[in-house]
């Protein structure tokens, strides 16, 4: 047996079910489970993979926490100067 993957478009699915029907004996449909917790999980894995890269290659820069909660204080603490009347 050959896995292959298939995405099929919104609303396109019960056509496409009804379509394979006959086929049920020659195919297995599989959800995948990395979906079924989480409908955005190869779009979020994708963006790690980036992010790390660009880490890596030091296009962005990753702060240690300590400069991260400066870094935070900091702009609350221009947004409260900027909005506090």
């Amino acid at each position: 047996m050959q896995t292959l993957t298939i995405n099929i478009e919104d609303g396109f699915l019960e056509d496409f079910l009804a379509i394979v029907e006959h086929y049920k004996d020659k195919i297995h449909i599989q959800k995948d489970k990395n979906l079924e917790y989480d409908p955005y999980f190869y779009e979020r894995q994708k963006q790690l993979q980036q992010d790390v890269k660009d880490i890596d290659s030091g296009k962005i820069e990753l702060l240690s926490q300590k400069q991260y909660e400066k870094e935070m204080d900091n702009f609350f603490a221009e947004l409260k100067s900027k909005y506090e009347n």
